[in-house]
């Protein structure tokens, strides 16, 4: 057969300058490493590498490295200024002022004129008459009290009989005075009685006690006003 007649050629054999693949993986990467280092010489000698740093660094990092604004201190105030005190001027020394010279005067010759009368002293002025206080205001007079009329037994028109008088003091000649002390009402009765005053005989008493309970009287009264008041009657017990 044609095929198998036909001659096999050899094999081709490599190259004898071909490198190896990992070789020229190597070379690739230093020569990526050198350019990265030139570009990144020229970008920091361009300023480009410090712009591109400054976009990397974050807000925050760039706002610790700014100071707080610091407070501005006033100035203090300037001092007054201090007076000097100017130097006291120097006092010109006194000049001498020359002595008098003694003058020679002419010695008084004696007056023959009449010597002269002094005046007589003015005559003291009169003495001002005391200047006399007025008298204060006297006090207004107190109200008068009001009037008091005594109980009457005495009137007309009362008809008070005559006490009377006992048949055995007659006869045993008894006689004297006897003080009654009645309490009179505003109606002219007499409420109770007593003895103020004794004659010294006890009938006469008790006959002038029981005699003027039964009397009538004028009340008494106080400003116009009748009031129940005591009252004193006598009463005499006399032998005719």
């Amino acid at each position: 057969m044609s095929s198998s007649s036909a001659t096999l050629a050899p094999p081709s054999s490599p190259m004898p300058d071909a490198m190896p693949t990992h070789l020229h993986r190597r070379l690739a990467i230093v020569l990526a490493v050198v350019a990265f280092h030139m570009g990144a010489l020229w970008a920091l000698q361009s300023g480009l590498l410090r712009r591109a740093v400054e976009l990397v660094i974050p807000v925050q990092v760039m706002a610790e490295f700014i100071e707080p604004p610091q407070p501005q201190i006033e100035p203090p105030p300037p001092a007054p200024p201090v007076a000097t005190p100017t130097p006291p001027k120097p006092k010109p020394r006194p000049v001498p002022q020359p002595l008098p010279r003694p003058v020679a005067t002419p010695t008084p010759e004696p007056s023959t004129l009449a010597p002269v009368v002094p005046p007589s002293p003015p005559a003291p002025p009169a003495p001002a008459e005391p200047v006399v206080a007025a008298a204060p205001p006297s006090p207004p007079a107190p109200p008068a009290p009001p009037r008091i009329e005594l109980p009457s037994s005495s009137a007309d028109y009362l008809n008070n009989p005559r006490p009377p008088y006992p048949p055995l003091s007659k006869r045993l000649g008894e006689q004297g005075k006897v003080v009654v002390r009645v309490f009179i009402d505003v109606d002219g009765t007499a409420s109770r009685a007593e003895v103020r005053s004794s004659s010294g005989f006890e009938r006469l008493d008790q006959t002038a006690l029981q005699t003027v309970l039964r009397w009538r009287y004028v009340p008494g009264k106080r400003a116009g006003v009748p009031e129940a008041m005591w009252f004193n009657v006598p009463i005499n017990f006399v032998l005719e």
